[in-house]
């Protein structure tokens, strides 16, 4: 027996629905930047019915450059740090929710691999969050694989917006996750 279009369930499929179904009842928007989930997290949530409520849009800034011309991410802070750090991962959402006009914005910015960047290891994850009452950003440690880290890094963000929108997690919150093949949820 093949499955039928209804009964395909999306790969984050119940992490996202929570955020939209979330969002929906507080009457509030959602944007999104990423980097190394290229458009992964926007499709995750694009893919639940009633989203058009809800979210606002996304920026793929892959390119370092794209992180500072188009998200607003300092370039000083850039070429100091790189592009995978927890405060450029704040600058992104932060940037984002003000260039899509957002109440809340996600960002994902990491090492995917198959090589280490910037001398930052392969699955290193920084997500971040954006909201009315400031941002927050988790540290996870992920893979291996490709797949695997950028699987993790967009349920990662998902559940770090569905904890501020619990309040389980306040703006400024740095949180790092263990390595595992998803993103957990440590403390």
């Amino acid at each position: 027996m093949s499955a039928t279009p209804a009964d395909v369930v999306p790969p984050f499929g119940a992490e996202a629905a929570a955020v939209v179904h979330a969002l929906v009842e507080r009457r509030e928007t959602l944007a999104v930047v990423e980097s190394l989930t290229g458009g992964m997290l926007a499709t995750a949530i694009v893919d639940i019915a009633g989203v058009s409520a809800v979210f606002r849009g996304g920026l793929v800034v892959y390119a370092t450059d794209l992180k500072a011309s188009l998200a607003g991410v300092p370039s000083a802070l850039l070429a100091e740090r790189g592009p995978v750090d927890p405060d450029v991962a704040v600058a992104l959402a932060q940037g984002c929710r003000e260039r899509c006009g957002a109440d809340w914005a996600l960002a994902t910015t990491g090492v995917a691999g198959p090589e280490p960047q910037g001398g930052k290891p392969v699955g290193l994850v920084y997500v971040a969050v954006a909201g009315p009452e400031g941002s927050t950003v988790r540290e996870l440690k992920l893979g291996p694989g490709r797949l695997v880290v950028r699987d993790g890094a967009v349920r990662g963000a998902l559940h770090l917006l569905a904890d501020r929108l619990r309040g389980d997690d306040r703006p400024g919150d740095h949180a790092p996750v263990g390595r595992s093949g998803g993103a957990g949820r440590g403390r």
